[in-house]
């Protein structure tokens, strides 16, 4: 969001010597992974289920994630699910 790449925000961090990473103000390609992961838990999971607390959200991202996970096949990773892949590594 935008408080993130504000000159105030920015200041403070570089301030106590962080190291800012993001390529552009207000770009977020730095984690495209993770953007693409959350428009999937949104549009799969959360717009089709709304919650009604944050109990109801936490409940609904836990399920996503086994889900995800465990479920889940992947075009990036050859339609294979990441489960799969971390038990063929281990």
């Amino acid at each position: 969001g935008s408080q993130f790449t504000s000159d105030e925000f920015s200041s403070t961090v570089l301030g106590k010597e962080i190291k800012l990473s993001m390529d552009g103000k207000g770009r977020a390609t730095d984690n495209a992974f993770i953007e693409r992961l959350w428009r999937s838990v949104k549009y799969e999971k959360i717009y089709l289920n709304p919650p009604s607390d944050g109990l109801d959200l936490f409940l609904l991202l836990v399920e996503y994630f086994e889900y995800y996970n465990k479920e889940r096949r992947h075009e990036s990773i050859d339609y294979d699910r990441p489960m799969d892949i971390f038990k063929k590594a281990a």
